[in-house]
């Protein structure tokens, strides 16, 4: 009775550890969306940029995240990501798949974290509306803007 009694004791003590690697994983994967998001709006919000919808701002915005998902995990995760959020085939959502790719690239080839916005910023200074050079950050004309910050 007693190898029995230890068995299920084994059992439970390997379902709790099991259970603490599996919060603590999810505890990590819901922090990193967090601090990408934190950072990136940090920026944004102090940003001189205008358009916040579709117009320079958007860029930026859009271009500084996947700089910084690319940096700290692969542009694999940039490119899996924008699959996800901008399926169809808007002008917008066009706009923010180019700018994701470009931001991607941004954050796999700089050296350290803190190159990243400002190589972002500077892309987007030398972005245009509707660019087609695919290296060149880009928005929509301006009478599409929305003008704010937050959406």
């Amino acid at each position: 009775m007693l190898r029995s009694e230890e068995s299920v004791t084994i059992r439970m003590s390997k379902r709790r550890q099991w259970l603490s690697r599996l919060l603590v994983v999810g505890a990590i994967l819901g922090m990193y969306p967090a601090l990408v998001l934190s950072f990136t709006w940090s920026h944004v919000i102090r940003s001189e940029f205008q358009g916040g919808r579709h117009g320079m701002l958007d860029a930026y915005r859009h271009a500084l995240a996947s700089a910084v998902v690319s940096y700290t995990i692969g542009e694999w995760a940039v490119d899996l990501m924008t699959r996800l959020m901008e399926r169809d085939h808007q002008a917008s959502h066009e706009m923010d798949r180019h700018n994701n790719r470009i931001g991607a690239r941004i954050g796999s080839s700089v050296q350290a974290f803190g190159q990243i916005e400002p190589a972002v910023r500077l892309a987007v200074r030398d972005g245009a509306v509707d660019a087609k050079d695919g290296d060149q950050i880009r928005w929509l004309p301006k009478p599409e803007w929305r003008e704010r910050k937050l959406w």
